[in-house]
């Protein structure tokens, strides 16, 4: 493996702006996630965790990045993920020939250590790139320090992190930190780089780049299932490895890997989504289970259910991955932010009342207990969630949406839901009383929220419709072929529905769009509701329309901009992907293997 390293031309900061959303694929390993760019700039990452401030943070405004982009900037970019991965490869065609880079974190993921790995390729011709390294801690607040050469390799700190960085011995230090220089990869030839990221000294030797990218490689394999056929196969798989990587193990999965994405310019509306929501993770169990491979359920179930007998009736519906209250929300002035929004961190979440999230912890471990999966603490859970439920009914609560306390209709539903699935797994003594309590609540809401033309409304004192009225349904809280489905579904469908993508609701008199994008998980919720009422040509439709609101890397946000065709706030939105693995196996779309790899 020949190569050639050198200083080049130092150059300092880096003033390029951030790409669009559609452009950035995501390398994650459980505990942390970063974003790598078109350029081949990693311009986020959080360091050590999920929620830390982000060591990486070019994409919000501040220093800090990890650039290996082509020495000559006229270039073509591309890219793909490794099959059934979260190893992405960025490739750039160039005047000068075809340059590839390998792009991932150490996986599975240590506690202590982050490990970025990058591997350039010169596919045709020599590839020059360009590197630099600028690690700035705390938004970028904290200075690289304590820059030193360590014979092949470089060793620096930042804040309260350490750094090594081997594989760029040739590389020098500018006058302001960063390390910049240009490498030369014959061609043919590869030339890996590792950056390691530690809360304490790197006293152990330096790992060899080969048997790094074996573990990762291997471990991919073992982590994400097969499918077999289904013309959405590959995504569906690749939607997996997303839900993998965004979860701790043992622990919650975060909702998305960023912070402060905004879903609409100047609208206030971006958030810090670098929390585990319990709503999301009775999603991605679901689909797990769907796959018949049983470490998202499990993972799942078990930080649902520590959860719930911590809390009690005080459950938040959103904490840290390792179960701690999600802090409140502050806005961080010091950074301009992606264009649009602020730079928010912290999230105002954890002290809400949203009910459905009762029905959805019942739904997640009734699913476990359909695969006797469920042990002594998580039938602990299912019935203290239960008992929950029947003390807070008829509460107002803020519900799917995180809005103002009301009484709304899809967050009595959901407990119907949830209760009559946990009653199907229950003792017959709780069965029949669960099965009582899940009757008392729907008459309550088929008096107060159903609209006088006989389909769900919004909240009992809204008569408009909303999306989220579909999931009830869906997850069984009415019997198959009750008239009030199908008059919900057409009703959302004529008024939420625009060129084949669904929003939410209407916020106000403008047209569908103005006020916000589409919203990709009730995208495929219609799927699933035009497939439970027999549709399957409408079912693929909304299927295949909600599957192509992506990037090329195959990523999708919360919401989609349905005029101008970009994604809109956090990324990668872990919630969508669930329900794009449920809808893609649901449809056959996606086809498990008959047995797990």
């Amino acid at each position: 493996m020949d190569q050639d390293v050198g200083p080049g031309r130092p150059t300092g900061e880096d003033v390029r702006g951030p790409s669009v959303l559609r452009e950035y694929a995501l390398i994650a390993d459980g505990r942390r996630g970063a974003l790598v760019g078109p350029d081949g700039n990693v311009t986020w990452l959080c360091a050590p965790g999920w929620a830390d401030p982000p060591v990486f943070s070019r994409l919000v405004g501040g220093r800090g990045d990890y650039l290996v982009t082509p020495a000559n900037r006229r270039f073509v970019w591309g890219g793909h993920y490794e099959a059934a991965s979260l190893v992405w490869v960025s490739r750039w065609v160039t005047t000068d020939g075809i340059i590839q880079s390998r792009e991932a974190l150490l996986f599975p993921g240590e506690g202590h250590r982050i490990v970025l790995l990058r591997q350039i390729q010169a596919v045709d011709g020599d590839a020059v790139v360009h590197v630099r390294l600028d690690p700035r801690a705390d938004f970028g607040r904290e200075p690289v320090r304590e820059v030193r050469r360590a014979g092949r390799h470089w060793l620096a700190r930042t804040g309260g992190l350490y750094l090594r960085h081997s594989g760029g011995e040739m590389l020098g230090q500018t006058s302001d930190g960063p390390l910049c220089g240009e490498l030369t990869v014959p061609a043919g030839g590869r030339h890996d780089l590792v950056l390691e990221i530690a809360g304490r000294p790197l006293d152990e030797a330096p790992p060899e780049p080969a048997e790094l990218w074996r573990t990762t490689e291997q471990a991919w394999r073992q982590a994400v299932p097969g499918l077999a056929g289904g013309h959405a196969r590959r995504d569906a798989v690749f939607a997996y490895a997303v839900l993998r990587g965004l979860t701790r193990p043992g622990g919650g999965m975060v909702a998305a890997a960023s912070a402060s994405l905004p879903e609409r310019a100047l609208a206030g509306r971006n958030y810090d989504y670098r929390y585990a929501w319990l709503r999301d993770q009775s999603f991605a169990g679901r689909a797990g289970a769907l796959v018949g491979r049983y470490d998202l359920l499990d993972d799942a179930v078990a930080f649902v259910t520590e959860r719930v007998l911590a809390d009690g009736d005080r459950l938040a519906p959103a904490y840290t991955v390792d179960g701690r209250p999600v802090p409140p929300q502050e806005e961080l002035a010091f950074l301009p932010g992606y264009p649009g929004a602020p730079v928010r961190v912290g999230n105002w979440v954890g002290g809400q009342f949203q009910l459905d999230v009762f029905g959805e912890v019942l739904l997640l471990l009734a699913i476990a207990g359909r695969h006797d999966r469920l042990d002594d603490a998580a039938r602990r859970a299912m019935e203290l969630t239960a008992r929950v439920i029947g003390d807070r009914w008829s509460q107002t609560d803020s519900g799917i949406w995180e809005l103002a306390p009301r009484p709304w209709t899809h967050s009595k539903l959901m407990c119907v839901a949830g209760l009559r699935a946990a009653a199907r797994v229950a003792p017959a003594g709780l069965a029949g009383r669960w099965a009582s309590l899940a009757d008392a609540v729907l008459a309550d809401a088929a008096t107060h929220g159903r609209h006088p033309s006989g389909r769900w409304q919004r909240a009992y004192d809204d008569e408009r419709v909303d999306a989220s009225l579909l999931f009830p349904a869906i997850r069984g809280a009415l019997p198959q072929g009750d008239p009030r489905t199908e008059a919900t579904r057409r009703a959302v469908l004529r008024e939420l529905e625009c060129d084949g993508y669904l929003y939410r609701f209407r916020p106000d008199l403008r047209p569908l769009g103005d006020a916000e994008g589409a919203f990709l998980l009730c995208g495929y919720g219609a799927a699933l509701a035009a497939w439970q009422a027999g549709d399957v040509v409408e079912a693929n439709r909304w299927f295949e329309r909600s599957r192509a609101a992506c990037g090329p890397p195959g990523l999708y946000t919360e919401e989609y901009d349905v005029q101008q065709r970009q994604l809109r706030g956090n990324l990668p939105q872990a919630f969508v992907h669930a329900l794009m693995l449920e809808t893609a196996v649901t449809l056959g779309q996606a086809i498990p293997c008959s047995s797990p790899d």
